[in-house]
This record gives structure tokens, sequence and C-alpha cells, in this order.
């Protein structure tokens, strides 16, 4: 197998573009990525391209990629789509990286693009839902609404007035609340420790001109915004959005060919699904962490920066826990004491994470993979990371019963 180097990403602003196409954003990625290359778009051997909900929203299926890459002039190569919830773009990169490093190629595009923003918020809602198994949604909802019956009745009972509702609840942030009040419920895990996570994200979204949100939150005005669902406010949560969000990979040979400046390496690139729950039984989060550090010959130690799945701020306290950058149980502590901020132990979404920098399914995971890029090449800007050699991304999306379908752990290297 060869060894794989990104030597170009480029992204756009995400946020709610509604003056604007999937084509246009995702051309405006892929020319800031060849232009951080030094390459043609007509250099390129392959692409591969991550997208979720295009087909729900606004009908276009089957041909996705090959729509966006023609409008831009790209023709001929392969073009691959791939559709794996939150993670699909994630699995665009596994995808360019194994033909790279089969030495079938020499050069590929890896492009996470999304367009989900509109009026209809029915049809956004859709989108989510088919990110789960359909046949099961209705028993679904029916156990979240009696869970946010019962604890709305906790509530009460303890004399609390209720909190002003957000109106932006969706199906994923139910799930989320009810992995965070299990955590709560057997570690002891505060609302105050999630809403420091948040407020930690948001803090460096300030640094991010391409976050989607850029305005900071106090751990106070986190707890105090409106709620979605208990434990969770509305900072605490990700935003949809619109974006794009591209790579260029190739083979080592390539990299010095050209004279590329700052390759960084593709140490690891490693997909998994969920799996039911069975006493005894590690997670697939633990079992993959633990795949991609063997790939890349280091430990959750080595790790200087990190992107996690941070749907919510309960998401980013999972992550730490089973990526290994703390004991289980004990996320919520680990980043009120700042280890996850920028200068602390091992700096957690300095970009914003989703919280900030935004959610458009499909662009999120080359999303994350550009921002570990941008560290290790040294291109971050304020919110960079000093002396950054390896960094992590990790990315998750849909539920089947119960847990992450789909699963995707990135490692890159200097």
């Amino acid at each position: 197998m060869r060894k794989v180097k990104i030597i170009g990403a480029g992204m756009t602003r995400l946020g709610r573009h509604l003056d604007r196409n999937l084509k246009s954003l995702a051309a405006e990625a892929i020319d800031l990525a060849l232009r951080d290359a030094g390459l043609s778009k007509d250099q390129l051997e392959g692409a591969w391209v991550g997208n979720t909900s295009q087909g729900v929203l606004f009908g276009q299926e089957s041909v996705r990629g090959q729509v966006v890459l023609r409008e831009m002039g790209i023709g001929y190569i392969p073009v691959v789509n791939l559709e794996n919830a939150c993670a699909s773009s994630a699995t665009a990169l596994n995808g360019a990286w194994a033909m790279i490093a089969l030495g079938e190629i020499d050069v590929a595009l890896a492009l996470g693009m999304e367009k989900m923003y509109m009026e209809d918020r029915q049809k956004i809602l859709q989108a989510f839902l088919g990110c789960m198994d359909v046949e099961a949604l209705p028993q679904i909802m029916a156990d979240f609404e009696k869970k946010e019956e019962e604890v709305k009745k906790a509530q009460e009972a303890r004399g609390e007035a209720p909190k002003k509702k957000s109106g932006q609840r969706t199906i994923f942030m139910d799930a989320y609340a009810t992995w965070a009040r299990q955590h709560m419920e057997k570690y002891g895990t505060t609302q105050r420790q999630l809403a420091a996570i948040a407020s930690k994200n948001h803090y460096h979204s300030t640094m991010n001109p391409l976050a989607q949100y850029q305005q900071p939150f106090s751990i106070e005005e986190v707890l105090a915004a409106p709620e979605v669902t208990w434990p969770l406010t509305v900072p605490m949560c990700s935003p949809i959005g619109d974006g794009a969000a591209a790579l260029i990979l190739c083979s080592d040979e390539f990299a010095r060919k050209i004279g590329a400046t700052k390759p960084v390496e593709v140490a690891a690139t490693v997909l998994a699904s969920g799996q039911d729950r069975r006493e005894g039984l590690e997670t697939p989060l633990v079992r993959l962490a633990r795949k991609a550090y063997e790939k890349a010959g280091i430990g959750p130690e080595d790790v200087d920066v990190a992107e996690s799945h941070d749907a919510t701020a309960y998401g980013e306290l999972y992550a730490t826990e089973e990526l290994g950058f703390c004991p289980v149980g004990e996320g919520g502590p680990f980043a009120e004491a700042g280890h996850t901020t920028l200068g602390g132990k091992i700096p957690v979404n300095p970009s914003g994470g989703l919280e900030s920098q935004g959610h458009p399914i499909g662009a999120t995971g080359v999303r994350q993979i550009v921002e570990i890029y941008w560290h290790l090449a040294g291109k971050a800007g304020k919110r960079q990371v000093e002396g950054a050699k390896v960094g992590l991304a990790q990315n998750g999306g849909g539920v089947v019963r119960g847990t992450e379908a789909a699963l995707a752990i990135t490692i890159l290297k200097n």
C-alpha cells in the first residue's frame, strides 16, 4: 500500500445560502482546494463525492457528483457518489484514499457537499427521518414523546419552572438528549458540564471566519438559552445549513514530483457501522478508535488536535471518552477543567465544531478533515494549535436500534 498525502483543501463558509445552489458551493470549495494544491482540474484522476439529502429535498438522485462536477468542466474521470448519513464525505475520503493507496490512480478529489436550508421546514425534517429505520419511526417517536413527558413530570415534581422551548427540535436531538440523560444518571455528569463544552466551542468559533455562528456564549448564557429537549439548550445543538468542503489527495510520489510544500499524510482512515448493545462488548467507536490508532502507529496520547462529531455537546463528551482522551465517565469534568480548549491538553473542535461551524450533513466529514489538515499544515490562523503533528477527525451519523449507524475516524500525521 502506498502512502497517501493531502496537498490541498478548500471550503465555503457554512450557513444559510438561500441565494446559491449546490453547484456554486461545490465549485467554490473545489477551486480553493485545487489552488491550494497548485493543480488544475484536468490533473484529477477520480472524484469521490459525499452527499446525503439532495434526493429528498430537491429530487436529485443517482448522479449528484457528476451534475456538480460537469458544471465546472470536470468530466470523463470516474465519479463515485456516496451516501452514508453524516459520515458520507468521510466515507468519500476513504474511497479516494484506497484507490490511491492501491496504485490505481495518483491524484483524486474528495468532496462533501450539502444544500439543506429551505423555508419548508417539514421537508428538512424528512431528510433527518431518512437517517433512521423508517419502519420503526412510529415506535421511536412514541418512545421519545414518553421520555419527554417523564422529564417534564420530574421537573414539575422538583418545583422547577418549565423553560421556554426553541421550536427547533428534531428526532436526533431527542436521541442525543436520551443518551445524555443516561450518562448523567450513570456517571453524575451535569448540565453545566455540557454547557461548558458548548461555551468552549462557541468561543473557538469566534476565531473561524468560515463558521456559521461566530458568537461567544458564557456557560451561564448557554444554560439560560431556550431548551430544545432537556438537558440540551439551543447553543448545545448544531444548526442545519449549506456548504461544501474539498480535499485533494495524491500518492507520496506525486506529491514529491510536483514539489508539494506542506503535504500531510493520511495515516489512517477507517469505517464501521453500529451494533446492538451487548453486556461486556466494547462499543463500535472504541473498537474503531483502536483500529485507527494501530494503523497510524500512535495512541490517543499522541493526538495534538481533534475534531469530533458534536451534533450536540453530549456528542463531544461521548467522543472524548470513547476515543481515549479521558476515562469513560469523566468527559464532563475533563471538559469543564478546560482540557479540550485551545491551549489545553487536547484541543477538541477548534473550528467551533458542528455546534458553531455548522452541520451540512454530507459535507461534515470532509469539513472536519480540512480543519485537521489546516492545523497540521500551519494554516489555521488565529485558532492554530501550535506544533500540531497528529490530528484526528471522528465522524458518525444516523441511528439504527438506538445506536449510531455509520462511523468514521481519520488520522492525519506530519
